[in-house]
């Protein structure tokens, strides 16, 4: 009877040790990932891979006109007396004039102006993380439709506090922000000057 005791003491024993073990292994600390966000997060980036999408709405514009006349002009004359150089019955020097002038004049005019626009959306992906929670992004995005190629890279860098709920953020608000933007194909040929247009402009002196 002792025996059966001790058994049935012993066999409560490991149960509680089992009990304890499954606890412990189904716990919802346990279950939980480190790469898993809070239950109360939102979806805004803020990690190293995540992707954030920018509101390209850039424009360009510039309108320079520049005027200049110059002009210039002098006169120098020497006058040479030789009377005050006679000495007595000789006979006196002749006299000597000699005069120079110069003028010199500059007209100029030029006027240069450039409007450009660009309204896109790309979607970068976060490559590093400052030490005050700024975002580094990098993205890249290329079409090709019947024979146009366009690539379009961004880069820059973002404050968590700037980006929307809906995870955007305008290029306006993107630090450092550089857009580069590339076109290959018929229009890009149509849109760039033919070689014998490129020589000329090289040899034109004015």
């Amino acid at each position: 009877m002792r025996q059966a005791k001790r058994n049935r003491i012993a066999a409560g024993f490991l149960a509680m040790a089992l009990l304890a073990a499954s606890a412990c292994g189904g716990s919802i600390w346990a279950k939980r990932g480190i790469n898993d966000k809070p239950l109360y997060a939102d979806d805004k980036a803020n990690q190293i891979g995540d992707v954030v999408t920018i509101i390209i709405s850039e424009e360009h514009k510039v309108d320079n006109k520049v005027k200049r006349d110059l002009e210039r002009s002098s006169q120098q004359a020497i006058n040479f007396d030789s009377k005050d150089l006679s000495i007595g019955s000789l006979h006196p020097l002749p006299d000597v004039r000699v005069a120079a002038g110069s003028e010199k004049s500059l007209e100029g005019k030029s006027d240069y102006k450039d409007e450009r626009s660009i309204e896109d959306s790309i979607t970068a992906v976060v490559e590093d993380i400052h030490p005050n929670g700024n975002l580094v992004i990098i993205g890249t995005r290329t079409r090709e439709v019947n024979g146009d190629k366009q690539i379009i890279q961004v880069s820059g860098i973002v404050r968590p506090s700037d980006i929307s709920y809906d995870n955007v953020v305008r290029s306006s608000q993107v630090a450092n922000f550089q857009l580069v933007a590339m076109s290959e194909g018929a229009t890009a040929d149509y849109t760039k000057p033919g070689w014998l247009g490129k020589i000329l402009n090289a040899l034109w002196p004015f």
